[in-house]
């Protein structure tokens, strides 16, 4: 199978590249700096710079999954124009290539994230739950999705991962937290009672493979564990497996004050559900926030 990556070097793509290079899958990654792709993906695994280099190569799946990170930086205007970039007008080039294509992939598998949702409170969150926020996040993932969709009408599968925050030991959102409890100076984010929808690098990896071949798969997938933690549950346990106190909790106004509009990130939640992918018959490896995150910190 050929399959093209967009954010192939990222922490999911990488390990994507790994696994279904093992497989024997023929490989082509969409990249700024495509000169490095072998390094990081693999020796087999092809760069590319521009959609066009694929000329009318077979292709029978595209798994698009490229996007600046979106908690790094304040959303300024200028940084707000590159994620959108990245993500909304990046998957629209995608969709306007395919058009062109007289021989079009069987499938396309497009990142979103539970962010879709928008800060959702207590209320469980399923794939037929409608989008609670007007946040900037909840309609960067709108649009996102929207543009993937419009696939479907060149006949193409589409299925769309609304991705929670990622446990992994090479990066992720787990590597920018762990200085600071390292260092005993973590603790809840606000009040801690907001949800924090999580998946294990591994359960990604698998659940993205389960999908590329299940030909009735199409939609939206919550693409996380089927049991969120709290974010005052998630900072116990980190303190514990590091055995650190966790006393030095961020106050939701000085986190605004900091981070302005981003704090919605930190302080917003998901209590979200992985319906459609247990309904389907995925089996998660982790389904316990201690153990996973106990597996992660013993690979680092």
């Amino acid at each position: 199978m050929h399959i093209l990556l967009t954010g192939g070097t990222g922490l999911i793509g990488r390990r994507l590249c790994r696994h279904w290079s093992l497989a024997g899958h023929r490989l082509t990654v969409l990249s700024r700096r495509p000169e490095r792709v072998a390094a990081l993906c693999g020796e087999s695994v092809r760069g590319i710079a521009g959609f066009d280099e694929l000329a009318d190569e077979p292709l029978d799946a595209v798994v698009n999954l490229a996007g600046e990170p979106i908690a790094e930086r304040p959303w300024t205007p200028r940084r707000k124009a590159l994620l959108w970039d990245s993500r909304v007008r990046l998957t629209e080039r995608l969709v306007e290539w395919l058009e062109t294509r007289a021989q079009r992939p069987a499938v396309l598998i497009s990142g979103s994230a539970v962010g879709w949702y928008g800060d959702a409170g207590e209320r469980p969150l399923d794939e037929s739950s409608a989008a609670a926020g007007e946040d900037f996040a909840s309609e960067l993932c709108l649009a996102w999705e929207q543009i993937a969709v419009e696939a479907e009408a060149l006949g193409i599968r589409v299925v769309r991962l609304r991705t929670g925050l990622v446990l992994a030991p090479e990066g992720g959102f787990l590597k920018r937290m762990l200085p600071a409890f390292r260092a005993g100076l973590g603790g809840k984010l606000g009040s801690g009672r907001q949800w924090m929808p999580w998946v294990h690098i591994e359960d990604i990896v698998g659940l993205i493979d389960f999908l590329l071949h299940q030909p009735a798969a199409s939609g939206p997938y919550n693409a996380c564990a089927p049991q969120p933690v709290r974010n005052r549950d998630f900072t116990q346990a980190l303190g514990q497996a590091l055995h650190r106190p966790t006393l030095l909790g961020v106050p939701a106004f000085a986190l605004r004050m900091l981070l302005g509009e981003l704090a919605v990130l930190l302080l917003g939640g998901q209590r979200v559900h992985p319906k459609r992918l247990l309904e389907a018959g995925f089996v998660f490896r982790y389904n316990d926030f201690p153990a996973a995150l106990a597996d992660v910190l013993r690979h680092r």
